[in-house]
């Protein structure tokens, strides 16, 4: 027989808390009926078995808090309702039980959503392997294979454990595994790690570790062993509490021993009921971690919202993180004079429309970005490590290895180009055209647009300091640390998922610690850290399940954003708390005095638990004025934002164009003069949008008339270097000297260097304005 779970099935501590909760609102109710319909006892008694409902739990919590050594909030309570049983105060008795049960199923609600388990991280992991034996090839189980074994892997498929390219030429992505974004090849004795993925051809692998003993095992258990090691977490309102208790204490046995009225000590009781203490927190918390949710943050429970706001010391990756994380081409070069860049990027990217390499995207992004129109290939053919072929508008079109794409490539070209490439950090991408070398692609992982504004929040956060843990080269790493404002000394490059993990536990033995990670091997080093934020909208599945806060949508400043709604949640929790305590001592000192009976101490409390419900509700809101564009002027941002994405390639090509300026022949120079006068033209009609159309937007939107003052300064800067561009093309075209083409190049360096500074401070400053779209384009990281 096949049995079904339940579409919706409870978990065992949601049912026993809305069991209590009910049957207390149950209780309260049936005893005002009972004592107005049949009398005061029949209330009466209600109302005590409603007080004794909360007492049961009350008296649970408190054993477990002695088992631990630790007391809280909730023995005030239970002090609360056995005094309300004791001196007959069964009403106020009740009420407090309401609000304890009420108030803990809202605290349980917020803070105890079940940590997913590591079920895709197991899933990803390799089940199989194919070995060879006897001359064949049989597929067994990966916890078979031994050291020494033959294994194939074929394209597309995971490696299922450490081992040794035996035969032919590995293509891998190794980004889960090490976070480089960049495709890595592997030669014949080169070592391999399991949990990478064969995106070339199959090759030969002889295995040197077991299943159990490889990279991939070793980090699912160093995620288990680090959420094992992960500090407890206290209650704010046990925080609090630990000297709420004994001001409770001491006033009401004072107020006892002096009045020698037992009522009198039970009254200071009722009011001192850490109602606000319960209610502050998890409302505020889960107010915050509402508004979290809509601004695309996914926040597990309320103690990681409020780890999030104490964390002091920033740690983060870099491939996806601070970086696109996906290839981009930053850079189109011809090997000579037969074809433009132009028409060397069409063909390759023609071509590529048919490959499902992890490059081939990129080049077909680019491409369009730029606005080509792309013919359709045919007798496409993939050869494994080398690179595509195929028939491009009847013209045999190669991409890939140098040596590959033409018969007889020029040595010095190759060469210059690589050398550019390994400056630039860059993969090169070769492009032949009738077995005749045209030209080659520059691609790398660019910086996020929002990453340098994103670390500047962190930092006025409260961030006391920002370390970068990766995986990549030191090289490539020192620049992308520049760019978010992190100095040298706090760049930990080639590091394994081990080192991460060893660093993020260091630091979190001194400060409260962020570690913000989107890859596979991230997933440790978040499980260990003081909160754990992942970027989920592209990153591996392992590290959202590793993450305390999961950033779903594909934006690094929402970290930022969260961090500040968590700051002032928790703010809000500690007022709300702090003001119902302050509220409490004033009504505790009232009921010492005998002005004020249990069951009145207990609807006062009420008043005091709503207005500190009011005040925690807060956090569900934006504080303040938030300038954003609205409607056309939101559009209009939009649009100038395309302009940029459009005109990046030209302001990119500058330099190139100054160098063939300075040193083309005459039939190509005028080419090159015609290009660089219709990108000035282009140019200037976009600022001049600028500074008419979308400035003034900006302007009533920050609601400063001041705001864009600096920017509209560049703008006359560079209208006035194009103008003097312009004046210096016009001169070339009658005289084309020495002297007027080094005057031009020039001035297309001083453009360039302009343009460059002028559209990233735009796009940082500005252009966010105008809505949540992606900010991950990569355009500043050129």
């Amino acid at each position: 027989m096949t049995t079904h779970a339940p579409a919706f099935p409870i978990p065992p501590w949601a049912s026993a808390r809305v069991l209590g909760a009910g049957l207390s609102v149950a209780g309260l109710g049936l005893g005002a009926v009972l004592r107005l319909s049949v009398g005061p006892p029949a209330g009466d008694i209600a109302w005590l078995c409603t007080t004794v409902v909360g007492a049961g739990p009350a008296l649970w919590w408190v054993l477990q808090g002695l088992w631990h050594r630790q007391y809280g909030s909730d023995a005030i309570a239970l002090l609360a309702l056995v005094g309300t049983i004791v001196v007959h105060e069964y009403l106020a008795g009740a009420i407090i039980s309401v609000m304890l049960l009420g108030g803990r199923l809202l605290e349980e609600r917020a803070s105890r959503r079940a940590r997913a388990d590591l079920g895709a991280l197991l899933a990803r992991s390799p089940k199989v392997a194919h070995r060879r034996s006897d001359g064949s090839l049989e597929t067994v189980a990966a916890e078979d294979v031994a050291i020494g074994d033959r294994l194939v892997v074929r394209t597309g498929e995971i490696v299922p454990v450490d081992g040794r390219v035996d035969e032919g030429t590995a293509s891998l992505d190794e980004s889960a595994v090490t976070g480089e974004p960049l495709p890595v090849a592997a030669h014949v004795g080169d070592d391999v790690r399991s949990g990478v993925v064969n995106l070339g051809a199959p090759f030969s692998l002889r295995a040197t570790a077991t299943a159990g003993d490889s990279t991939y095992a070793g980090i699912i258990r160093l995620v288990r062993e680090a959420e094992s090691q992960s500090a407890p977490f206290v209650r704010l309102a046990d925080r609090y509490a630990t000297v709420f208790l004994p001001v409770t204490v001491v006033v009401a046995a004072a107020a006892w021993a002096l009045s020698h009225d037992l009522v009198r000590a039970v009254a200071v009781l009722v009011v001192a009921t850490p109602c606000p203490l319960i209610l502050a927190a998890p409302i505020a918390f889960t107010a915050g971690m509402s508004r979290c949710a809509r601004r695309g943050v996914i926040v597990r429970n309320g103690d990681a919202l409020e780890r999030l706001a104490r964390a002091r010391v920033l740690l983060f990756d870099k491939t996806g993180t601070v970086t696109a994380g996906r290839p981009r081409l930053f850079r189109s070069v011809s090997a000579d004079d037969a074809l433009a860049e132009a028409e060397v990027l069409g063909y390759a990217a023609s071509l590529d429309q048919m490959s499902d390499h992890v490059l081939a995207a990129s080049v077909v992004a680019a491409a369009r970005d730029r606005g080509l129109a792309l013919e359709m290939p045919a007798d496409v053919r993939e050869e494994g490590g080398r690179g595509v072929e195929g028939t491009v508008a009847g013209r045999l079109v190669r991409i890939g290895k140098a040596q590959w794409v033409a018969r007889r490539p020029p040595s010095t070209w190759v060469e210059a180009v690589q050398s550019e490439a390994r400056r630039s950090q860059a993969l090169t991408v070769f492009v032949g055209v009738d077995e005749r070398l045209v030209g080659v692609l520059l691609l790398r992982d660019p910086l996020r647009d929002d990453a340098p504004r994103t670390f500047r929040l962190l930092r006025r956060s409260g961030m006391e300091r920002m370390v970068m843990i990766t995986g990549d080269r030191r090289s490539t790493a020192l620049v992308m640390a520049a760019y978010v404002g992190v100095g040298a000394e706090d760049v930990m490059a080639d590091r394994s998922p081990q080192d991460k993990l060893a660093v993020v536990a260091a630091e979190s033995e001194s400060s409260p610690t962020m570690m913000v990670g989107d890859g596979i091997n991230d997933a440790p080093a978040l499980a260990r850290a003081g909160v754990g934020v992942a970027l989920g909208a592209r990153g591996a599945s392992a590290a959202s399940e590793s993450a305390d806060v999961v950033i779903a949508v594909d934006r690094l400043d929402r970290v930022a954003e969260a961090r500040s709604i968590a700051q002032r949640t928790r703010r809000l929790a500690a007022q709300s708390a702090l003001a119902g305590i302050g509220l409490s001592v004033l009504a505790m000192a009232v009921a010492a005095a005998g002005q004020l009976a249990p069951t009145a101490g207990a609807l006062l409390q009420e008043v005091i638990d709503l207005t500190v419900i009011v005040n925690a509700l807060r956090a569900l809101f934006a504080p303040g004025h938030r300038a954003r564009l609205q409607g056309d002027t939101a559009e209009l941002a939009r649009g100038l934002d395309e302009d940029h994405r459009r005109l990046w390639p030209r302001i990119d090509e500058l330099p190139h164009a100054a160098d063939r300026i300075r040193n083309a022949p005459r039939a190509a120079l005028v080419a090159a003069l015609d290009d660089l006068e219709a990108f000035c033209d282009e140019l200037v009609r976009h600022e001049t949008a600028d500074e008419r159309r979308l400035y003034p937007a900006v302007d009533r939107a920050l609601r400063c008339t001041s705001a864009t003052e600096i920017m509209s300064r560049a703008h006359a800067e560079i209208l006035a270097t194009v103008r003097r561009t312009q004046e210096a093309v016009g001169e070339l075209r009658a005289d084309a000297s020495a002297g007027a083409r080094d005057s031009a190049s020039y001035l297309l360096v001083e453009l360039h260097a302009l343009l460059r500074l002028h559209f990233v401070q735009e796009e940082e400053s500005f252009h966010v304005l105008a809505g949540d779209g992606p900010a991950s384009s990569g355009r500043a990281g050129r």
